[in-house]
Protein backbone atom coordinates (compact mmCIF):
# COMPACT_ATOMS: atom_id res chain seq x y z
CA UNK A 1 0.00 0.00 0.00
CA UNK A 2 1.58 3.65 -0.99
CA UNK A 3 0.49 6.19 1.73
CA UNK A 4 0.40 9.93 0.41
CA UNK A 5 0.45 12.65 3.31
CA UNK A 6 -0.31 16.55 1.95
CA UNK A 7 0.87 19.61 3.54
CA UNK A 8 -1.46 21.74 1.21
CA UNK A 9 -0.29 25.31 0.57
CA UNK A 10 -0.59 27.98 -2.51
CA UNK A 11 3.52 28.60 -2.33
CA UNK A 12 5.12 24.89 -1.81
CA UNK A 13 2.83 22.16 -1.11
CA UNK A 14 4.54 18.94 0.94
CA UNK A 15 4.03 15.48 -0.13
CA UNK A 16 5.26 12.30 1.78
CA UNK A 17 5.24 8.88 0.16
CA UNK A 18 5.22 6.05 2.27
CA UNK A 19 4.97 2.45 0.87
CA UNK A 20 4.23 0.01 3.26
CA UNK A 21 3.24 -3.65 3.47
CA UNK A 22 1.49 -5.09 6.01
CA UNK A 23 1.78 -3.09 9.56
CA UNK A 24 5.81 -2.11 8.39
CA UNK A 25 7.04 0.48 6.28
CA UNK A 26 9.55 -0.53 3.64
CA UNK A 27 10.20 3.12 2.14
CA UNK A 28 9.35 6.59 2.15
CA UNK A 29 10.06 10.06 0.36
CA UNK A 30 9.10 13.48 0.09
CA UNK A 31 9.31 16.68 -1.80
CA UNK A 32 7.35 19.78 -2.92
CA UNK A 33 5.55 21.22 -5.61
CA UNK A 34 6.64 24.94 -5.57
CA UNK A 35 5.18 27.55 -8.24
CA UNK A 36 6.59 30.67 -8.31
CA UNK A 37 5.47 32.88 -6.07
CA UNK A 38 5.40 35.82 -7.21
CA UNK A 39 2.73 34.25 -9.54
CA UNK A 40 -0.87 35.31 -9.73
CA UNK A 41 -2.87 32.91 -7.37
CA UNK A 42 -4.72 31.52 -10.02
CA UNK A 43 -1.51 30.00 -12.16
CA UNK A 44 0.17 28.60 -8.94
CA UNK A 45 -2.93 26.69 -8.26
CA UNK A 46 -2.81 26.02 -12.01
CA UNK A 47 0.45 24.36 -11.62
CA UNK A 48 -0.15 23.07 -8.00
CA UNK A 49 -3.02 20.92 -9.72
CA UNK A 50 -0.70 20.06 -13.03
CA UNK A 51 2.12 18.96 -10.75
CA UNK A 52 0.20 16.85 -8.16
CA UNK A 53 -1.84 14.93 -11.00
CA UNK A 54 2.00 14.14 -12.21
CA UNK A 55 2.61 12.63 -8.86
CA UNK A 56 -0.35 10.77 -8.56
CA UNK A 57 0.12 8.77 -11.65
CA UNK A 58 3.79 8.43 -11.23
CA UNK A 59 3.29 7.32 -7.49
CA UNK A 60 -0.58 5.82 -7.49
CA UNK A 61 -1.12 6.13 -3.96
CA UNK A 62 -3.83 4.05 -2.49
CA UNK A 63 -4.97 6.42 0.15
CA UNK A 64 -4.28 9.98 1.12
CA UNK A 65 -4.31 11.95 4.19
CA UNK A 66 -4.20 15.83 4.21
CA UNK A 67 -4.22 18.18 6.61
CA UNK A 68 -6.95 20.51 7.79
CA UNK A 69 -7.00 24.40 7.35
CA UNK A 70 -5.53 25.84 11.00
CA UNK A 71 -7.37 28.67 12.36
CA UNK A 72 -4.42 31.52 11.82
CA UNK A 73 -4.58 35.03 12.85
CA UNK A 74 -4.77 36.17 8.40
CA UNK A 75 -8.03 35.31 7.26
CA UNK A 76 -6.88 35.87 3.65
CA UNK A 77 -4.49 33.39 4.06
CA UNK A 78 -6.98 30.64 5.12
CA UNK A 79 -8.93 31.40 2.19
CA UNK A 80 -5.89 31.05 -0.14
CA UNK A 81 -4.97 27.80 1.49
CA UNK A 82 -8.45 26.86 1.09
CA UNK A 83 -8.19 27.05 -2.69
CA UNK A 84 -4.87 25.30 -2.63
CA UNK A 85 -6.61 22.27 -0.66
CA UNK A 86 -9.68 22.76 -2.99
CA UNK A 87 -6.97 21.60 -5.87
CA UNK A 88 -5.16 19.11 -4.32
CA UNK A 89 -8.75 17.32 -2.90
CA UNK A 90 -10.19 17.90 -5.86
CA UNK A 91 -7.32 15.86 -7.89
CA UNK A 92 -7.63 13.05 -5.65
CA UNK A 93 -11.52 12.98 -6.37
CA UNK A 94 -10.63 12.48 -10.16
CA UNK A 95 -8.16 9.73 -9.12
CA UNK A 96 -10.79 7.95 -6.87
CA UNK A 97 -8.32 8.42 -3.96
CA UNK A 98 -9.81 7.91 -0.60
CA UNK A 99 -8.78 10.79 1.03
CA UNK A 100 -8.74 11.49 5.02
CA UNK A 101 -7.96 15.02 7.04
CA UNK A 102 -6.13 15.78 10.02
CA UNK A 103 -5.61 18.38 11.38
CA UNK A 104 -2.83 20.20 12.74
CA UNK A 105 -2.72 19.49 16.20
CA UNK A 106 -3.67 15.84 16.02
CA UNK A 107 -0.58 15.03 13.26
CA UNK A 108 1.57 16.84 16.25
CA UNK A 109 0.17 15.15 18.74
CA UNK A 110 0.59 11.76 16.68
CA UNK A 111 3.69 12.28 15.79
CA UNK A 112 5.76 13.74 18.34
CA UNK A 113 3.24 13.50 21.27
CA UNK A 114 2.43 17.32 21.24
CA UNK A 115 -0.22 18.95 19.52
CA UNK A 116 2.39 22.36 20.25
CA UNK A 117 4.93 21.06 18.88
CA UNK A 118 7.50 23.30 16.82
CA UNK A 119 8.16 22.09 13.16
CA UNK A 120 11.92 21.07 13.89
CA UNK A 121 10.80 18.67 16.27
CA UNK A 122 8.35 17.08 14.01
CA UNK A 123 11.07 17.04 11.44
CA UNK A 124 13.25 15.18 14.35
CA UNK A 125 10.58 12.54 15.06
CA UNK A 126 9.64 11.90 11.27
CA UNK A 127 13.78 11.38 10.85
CA UNK A 128 13.64 8.70 13.82
CA UNK A 129 10.98 7.35 13.21
CA UNK A 130 11.78 6.24 9.23
CA UNK A 131 15.31 6.11 9.75
CA UNK A 132 16.16 8.70 6.83
CA UNK A 133 18.12 11.71 6.54
CA UNK A 134 15.53 14.39 6.08
CA UNK A 135 18.25 17.27 6.59
CA UNK A 136 18.35 18.90 3.05
CA UNK A 137 14.39 18.44 3.31
CA UNK A 138 11.96 21.72 3.45
CA UNK A 139 9.44 21.96 6.68
CA UNK A 140 6.51 21.36 4.21
CA UNK A 141 7.60 18.18 2.49
CA UNK A 142 8.32 16.78 6.24
CA UNK A 143 5.56 17.89 7.49
CA UNK A 144 3.58 15.52 4.36
CA UNK A 145 5.60 12.37 5.74
CA UNK A 146 4.24 13.28 9.00
CA UNK A 147 0.74 13.59 8.08
CA UNK A 148 1.08 10.14 5.96
CA UNK A 149 2.65 8.84 9.24
CA UNK A 150 -0.12 9.88 11.55
CA UNK A 151 -2.24 8.04 8.70
CA UNK A 152 -0.25 5.08 9.13
CA UNK A 153 0.08 5.07 12.83
CA UNK A 154 -4.36 5.52 12.98
CA UNK A 155 -5.12 2.64 10.59
CA UNK A 156 -2.11 0.09 11.17
CA UNK A 157 -4.27 -2.96 12.82
CA UNK A 158 -6.69 -2.79 9.57
CA UNK A 159 -3.91 -2.98 7.45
Amino acid sequence: MIILGVDPGSIACGYGLLHTQKRKIIAAGCDVIAPKATAPLSERLKFIYQKFNETLEQYQPDVAAIETIFHGKNIKSAFVLGHARGVLILALAQHNIPTYEYAPREIKSAIVGNGNASKQQVQYMVQQMLDIDLSSATHDATDALAIALCHFNKHRWSL
